[in-house]
């Protein structure tokens, strides 16, 4: 949701410019550089998944499959459930991923791969990201279902694109910065709320709310230590006290918090 703001706005400008083909890359058949997909191919319901492997398993309820391609660790499938046109595409592994994935499937929607101009009517595509994570509260058990009500991206990504402000909560930013006491020679870490409108749809008596975050590494970047110390090395510990704080301060829901760690390829 936080990458769909932002492409919406930078989608809206009304001259219609030619897209250099160093910045917009086509493979030989007319198909995106990574994803190999042709605009045609994609539905505008999108479900995103992580693991290649979980293409296979969702699609098993898919009826009508129309076509099945994979590059690298990202694999598409289109079909039908309940009569509605769907695809998945998996991202792999981390958010730089992510941002080939929504990058790509937004020009296949917006952008005319022929002349290289953006369209001037635009089609919105809806994304669901499903996919685990791992918590750091002992009261969240394993199979657990949590919906992020608030995500915490330590990787950075979200500053690189313009307008990042529009769409992030920035006094929460703050409070978390002060808070953990957050090292300037870190990236500094952006904040967005879920859609309530999603979340009225899909939370229910089983499902939890809270906070996720997202780091680019498994290891130090998530707490953990193997050889090398850490910069910052009770972040998690801060993390879990921070969120028992007041929810005037949070705007969250405390004590419903799990942790989600996005891990990059590198």
């Amino acid at each position: 949701m936080t990458i769909y703001f932002i492409l919406y706005s930078l989608g809206s400008q009304k001259k219609l410019e030619m897209i250099k083909s160093s910045e917009l890359i086509l493979n030989a058949d007319g198909s995106i550089f990574h994803l190999h997909l042709k605009p045609e191919q994609i539905a505008d319901n999108i479900i995103l998944v992580g693991d290649p492997g979980r293409v296979e398993v969702i699609g098993k309820l898919l009826t009508e499959i129309e076509f099945q391609v994979q590059n690298r660790e990202f694999v598409s499938i289109t079909g039908k459930y309940n009569n509605q046109r769907v695809t998945i595409v998996s991202t792999g592994i981390g958010t730089d991923n992510i941002d080939i994935v929504v990058n790509e499937l937004d020009a296949l929607a917006n952008i005319n791969l022929l002349t290289r101009e953006i369209n001037p009517v635009h089609r919105k595509l809806n994304f669901v990201r499903i996919g685990t994570s791992g918590g750091l509260q002992d009261f969240l058990g394993v199979n657990s279902f949590v919906i992020s009500q608030k995500a915490i991206g330590f990787d950075g990504l979200l500053n690189f694109y313009a307008n990042r402000n529009s769409v992030a909560d920035l006094p929460f930013e703050e409070a978390f910065k002060q808070h953990t006491g957050w090292g300037k020679q870190l990236t500094s870490p952006y904040v967005v709320n879920c859609s309530e409108k999603l979340l009225l749809k899909v939370h229910q008596d089983d499902t939890i709310l809270g906070v996720t975050i997202s780091a680019p590494g498994f290891y130090g970047p998530q707490g953990r230590v193997l050889r090398l110390p850490l910069a910052t090395k009770k972040l998690n510990r801060l993390v879990l006290k921070g969120i028992k704080l007041p929810i005037s301060r949070w705007n969250v829901q405390p004590f419903t918090d799990c942790r989600n760690y996005s891990v990059t390829k590198r």
